[in-house]
């Protein structure tokens, strides 16, 4: 405060001027605003420098961020521009990697001492799967048979096998249908009915039919049963059977006793032929 009792100006310099002691109010008042414009002005400066810090600052990071991006972008572009064959090894190198991881992950090493010891040490308590025994090949025609007649003789032996007729009525049987039909499974043209099933030719013996060429009308059986090779044999077999000694015949007197044809002697000329292929369709021994 002065002596005169006004308050000293803030704003006033530090070394007051004598004209400044001397002065008149107005003069104190044009100096003060002069001080305050001043001031103003030094504020708006330093504003006005802050906030060009400011920009400058931002503008740095734009520039790093863009620098950045470049570099990444360089980096992808030098990715790219390697060649197959690095690329390869690169791809190699990680699959290596991988094949080490999985080697050593705990679970698959746990894993194959169990699957070994399950292979080594199967369960004995299962019941073991039956194979079905091969079915035996059919064996090739012999005795100047085709494959028809030695179809028919193999359908004669397996009959007569399962009926446990010896094999010397297994030669008989097959020896008479060689003389009766040739070994084909014959109809009759004076039957009709019989060329209704399955047959190899037509013959004309009156109503004689099938291997053994045997008559419906004779008693034999229907025309449609002796029309199969297997129903046909038992017929012969089971006549065979019942004649006294049959076993100790000649074999045409033993077909002859069952037939009863107008040419007895003609079934003794098959029994060589008859007897290989019943031979070749059952080895001796079994």
């Amino acid at each position: 405060m002065r002596d005169d009792g006004t308050l000293d100006d803030p704003y006033a310099p530090s070394s007051p001027t004598t004209d400044m002691e001397d002065g008149t109010s107005t003069e104190r008042t044009t100096a003060a605003s002069r001080l305050r414009a001043y001031a103003r002005d030094l504020t708006g400066r330093r504003r006005a420098q802050l906030a060009l810090a400011t920009g400058v600052v931002c503008c740095l990071g734009l520039t790093a961020v863009v620098q950045v991006r470049n570099e990444d972008a360089d980096a992808a572009t030098r990715s790219g521009s390697l060649s197959s064959s690095e690329l390869a090894q690169r791809a190699e190198q990680q699959r290596a990697s991988r094949s080490l991881d999985r080697t050593a992950a705990p679970s698959t090493s746990a894993a194959a001492p169990s699957a070994a010891a399950s292979s080594a040490n199967p369960d004995t308590s299962a019941p073991a799967r039956k194979v079905a025994p091969a079915r035996p090949t059919d064996p090739a025609p012999v005795a100047g048979l085709d494959d028809e007649q030695m179809e028919n003789a193999e359908a004669i032996v397996r009959t007569g096998r399962k009926m446990g007729v010896p094999r010397r009525g297994l030669v008989i049987a097959v020896a008479t249908a060689m003389q009766e039909s040739n070994l084909y499974n014959v109809a009759s043209g004076v039957l009709p009915e019989s060329q209704d099933y399955p047959h190899q030719g037509v013959g004309w013996d009156h109503d004689s039919v099938g291997l053994f060429q045997q008559r419906s009308s004779s008693g034999w059986g229907p025309v449609g049963r002796l029309m199969d090779p297997e129903f046909a044999t038992r017929q012969f077999l089971t006549a065979l059977e019942q004649v006294p000694g049959w076993e100790r015949m000649r074999l045409t007197d033993a077909a002859q006793a069952v037939q009863v044809s107008a040419y007895p002697e003609h079934y003794q000329q098959h029994e060589w032929r008859a007897t290989r292929v019943v031979e070749a369709i059952v080895p001796a021994g079994r």
